[in-house]
């Protein structure tokens, strides 16, 4: 694990990331489609940034209540979809706050689901945000991570948007075994994201995914996508864990 970063109010590299990403419509739709068939009910998103996942839930009128650490992020979130149908409010909210039980408590129980999507690496405490999850699940309730993969591949990117570590399914699995929760799902995702990631920021030694980039890797999505049921899934840029309460 690499030593603690400073928690920053303004996340520049990170907004930076996800305005990119914004604007990678087939990527999105395709991250949105993999985790979706695991999703019901009252939902929780963790860590939602400036909504890029969140649009697709209210799309299709999920009833979902949004969160994210950042205050700007959350004034973004309420400015972007205030009165959407579905949208049941934003939270600002710390996963792994010391005084989560206190602040949180009136959550606990509530939602059938909670996803959190390139969140939990950005988390020092990994194992107690998924314990914190878990306090707010309805008994049978499911818990949805996606994270970065292969500790191999840490680069520029990771260090410049603060990750702590990139994930296995192994090391994926051990905090939610350490959680509590049972495991019902896990996979790799985005396989032809790895050659991408590993030029962009160890070749090229990017500290943000150049919006040039990501286009042009949006426009092939259609192809990886096949990749990645060619490849059943065992290998990919991102891990993808589902556990139940």
């Amino acid at each position: 694990m690499n030593q603690e970063f400073v928690f920053k109010h303004e996340d520049a590299e990170g907004e930076a990331t996800l305005d990119a990403v914004a604007k990678a419509s087939r990527f999105n739709q395709w991250m949105y489609d993999t985790i979706r068939p695991h999703c019901s009910g009252k939902i929780l998103e963790i860590g939602s940034g400036i909504g890029n996942i969140s649009a697709y839930f209210l799309k299709d009128a999920h009833p979902i209540l949004l969160s994210d650490i950042r205050e700007n992020y959350c004034a973004k979130l309420s400015a972007r979809f205030g009165g959407t149908p579905g949208m049941l409010g934003v939270e600002q909210m710390d996963i792994t706050d010391p005084a989560f039980d206190q602040k949180f408590a009136r959550y606990f129980d509530s939602f059938d689901t909670i996803f959190a999507l390139n969140v939990v690496e950005h988390i020092y405490d990994d194992r107690l945000a998924l314990k914190n999850c878990a306090k707010l699940l309805k008994k049978g309730g499911r818990m949805i991570v996606l994270v970065p993969a292969y500790q191999a591949l840490y680069n520029a990117l990771d260090a410049a948007l603060e990750h702590y570590r990139r994930y296995t399914k192994s090391s994926l699995r051990a905090c939610f075994d350490e959680a509590g929760y049972t495991i019902v799902h896990t996979q790799h995702f985005n396989a032809m994201g790895i050659p991408a990631w590993f030029i962009s920021g160890k070749l090229q030694g990017n500290d943000v995914i150049p919006e040039g980039q990501m286009g042009l890797y949006d426009l092939m999505v259609p192809l990886f996508k096949i990749v990645d049921i060619a490849l059943l899934r065992q290998i990919g840029l991102s891990v993808i864990t589902v556990g139940e309460k």
